[in-house]
This record gives structure tokens, C-alpha cells and sequence, in this order.
């Protein structure tokens, strides 16, 4: 069966998700006049920040702001902390508030954005890293940031534009090579985007995701076995790296390896149940084996999950279609 080039989707990991650190931790915000107390709940609270104890952290805010409502780092940081817990709602009032007490507070400015991005919310967060970076024009946190947000609007020179500034302020940043990366891979420059991911792996031999994102490009310029090569080792590092067995999976396919490319694919769904790309793509694997039925049930899987799948309604009409002519 002849293959086209729109039967199958590869799982490409945008470079941004779940990845990037939350932003700066925030500047040290206190202000004359606060009392004593108030500061001690505030540094008790930071350093337990630091120590990942989310709510302990915030039940010191909480103290500290009991004591002094008008205590900008406390906002602050307890946006953070709300942030870290992945109550972004919270952590954006809780940054607004600290920017009403303090309008030139440059690291609210920049959270709030980052917090915006999160959400969704990609004008809003370029309004406010802008912001930043009006306050605070070294600042490579607030350009990244930024970068990430245009990024998001497919808006890839200005992206590159903010991460490549960022990466001036601060070159050890191994996040922001993978983030241009991404933005040079969706413009089709694939030299620039393999460099900036081997530097970002340069600088952290540990990132998996720098890993798949170059096998990604590996894959799209037909280098097959290179892409193997980097997916293979993002999945040694993360073990469970759903979208990198995924990715291994059709890179499989394209060299005809169906065996292992449906391995793969059982793995990414044993990892996932709910991942309808590698349902769609193991159904893609055993129509090319000949099983039909079970290409079928894969392909129906994948709708059930994702009703609105096209390229997964039209595998599962073509499955369906060859399966009536053997009949």
C-alpha cells in the first residue's frame, strides 16, 4: 500500500510545553517600613520555596501578609508558590496585586506573563514580558519569555529575534537554544535548528527533550537513523517519555519497520491510554502489515478519544473501504 504523506502524524513535541522553568524566582521586593515580623515569615517562606514545600511556603506568605497587607514580596512570592502548585489563576491575582503595591516591579511583570502564556493567554503575556523588559532591558528571563509567547502565535522571527536576545544576556541557558530551535525548525531551517539543540544538549547532556526535538528534524530531512539515535536517547533518560516512543514509532514506519514501530506505539499507550496520535499511527503500522481489523480498532480508538481527528477518520474510511473489497 502506497504511503502519503498525510496518513500519519508525527508527534512533535512543541518545545515549549511543560518544559521551561517558571520564569525568575523574583527579585528581593521588601520595602522600607515593613516590620520585622512580617519579614521573617517572608524569608522563612522563600526558603521553603526553594525547597519545592509549596504550601508550607504560602502558609507563611499568608502570615507575612497577615501582618502587612501591603508587602509587595509577599504577593510575589506567593504568586510563585501558586504558580509551582499549578494554580495559575491564583498565582496571576497574587502577581497583580504585587504590581499595584509596586508598579515598577519587573519580575511581577514578567511571572504574571509567563503565568498568562500557561493560560493561553499568548497578547496578554507579551504585553507584560514586554513590560519587563522596559523596566529591567537585561533581563534574558523576560526576552525568553517573550520568545516563547510569539512562538505560540507562529510568529517565528520575532521569536527568534526575543531568544536569540536572550541567549546574548545569558548563553548558558540551555532552554532557550531548545525554544529557538523549535521557532528555526518551523521555518524550515533545519541547520540552525540541529545546532541550537546540540547546544542546548552541550550545555545539559541530560535534556531529553533536546534529544527528540533534534530527532524530530533528523526525521523531516530523512536522516532516519540519526533520528533513531536521539529518540532512542531521550527515552533513556525519561523512561517515560510518551512522545518520544511515539516519534521513534513513526520513524519506524518510514523505514518499514512496523514490528517495532507498533512496540513503540504499545509503550506510548501503556504510558498514555488517552493518546490518540498513537492509536491513529499503530493502526497506519498494522494496515501496512495487512491486518485490517485491527487497523480499524486502532483507528477507532483514536476517534473516540478525538472525535474530530481527521486524519484518523480518513484512515479508518480507507481501512474500512480496502476491508469491503477482501470481503
Amino acid at each position: 500500500m502506497k504511503k502519503t504523506a498525510s496518513v500519519a502524524v508525527l508527534a512533535l513535541l512543541l518545545a515549549l510545553s511543560a518544559l521551561f522553568n517558571s520564569c525568575a524566582s523574583g527579585g528581593n521586593a521588601v520595602m522600607s517600613g515593613e516590620s520585622e515580623e512580617a519579614l521573617g515569615h517572608l524569608n522563612r517562606g522563600r526558603g521553603l520555596l526553594a525547597e519545592s514545600e509549596w504550601d508550607a511556603a504560602i502558609e507563611e506568605f499568608n502570615s507575612a501578609l497577615a501582618i502587612d497587607k501591603k508587602l509587595a514580596g509577599g504577593y510575589f512570592y506567593r504568586g510563585l508558590s501558586y504558580y509551582n502548585k499549578g494554580d495559575n489563576d491564583k498565582a496571576i491575582a497574587d502577581y497583580t496585586q504585587a504590581i499595584r503595591l509596586k508598579p515598577d516591579y519587573a519580575e511581577a511583570y514578567n511571572n504574571r506573563g509567563f503565568a498568562y502564556w500557561y493560560n493561553g493567554r499568548h497578547n496578554r503575556a507579551i504585553a507584560d514580558v514586554t513590560r519587563a523588559i522596559r523596566l529591567e532591558p537585561d533581563n534574558a528571563s523576560a526576552y525568553k519569555n517573550r520568545g516563547f509567547a510569539y512562538e505560540e502565535l507562529s510568529d517565528y522571527d520575532r521569536a527568534i529575534a526575543d531568544l536569540t536576545q536572550a541567549i546574548r544576556l545569558d548563553p548558558v541557558d540551555y532552554l532557550t537554544y531548545n525554544g529557538r530551535g523549535w521557532a528555526f525548525y518551523n521555518k524550515g531551517n533545519y541547520d540552525m535548528a540541529i545546532e541550537d539543540y546540540t547546544q542546548s544538549i552541550r550545555l545539559n547532556p541530560n535534556y531529553a527533550l533536546a534529544y527528540n526535538n533534534r530527532g524530530v528534524v533528523y526525521d523531516e530531512m530523512g536522516d532516519y537513523d540519526r533520528a533513531i539515535t536521539d529518540y532512542t536517547q531521550a527515552i533513556r533518560l525519561d523512561p517515560t517519555f510518551t512522545w518520544a516512543y511515539c516519534n521513534r514509532g513513526w520513524t519506524y514506519e518510514k523505514k518499514g519497520n512496523y514490528d517495532q514501530a507498533i512496540a513503540d506505539y504499545d509503550q506510548a499507550l501503556q504510558l498514555d491510554p488517552y493518546y490518540a496520535i498513537a492509536y491513529n499511527n499503530r493502526g497506519w503500522a498494522y494496515e501496512n502489515k495487512g491486518d485490517i481489523e485491527k487497523a480499524i480498532a486502532d483507528y477507532e480508538a483514536a476517534l473516540r478519544i478525538e472525535p474530530k481527528h481527521q486524519l484518523a477518520r480518513q484512515n479508518l474510511n480507507r481501512a474500512r473501504q480496502a476491508q469491503r473489497q477482501m470481503q
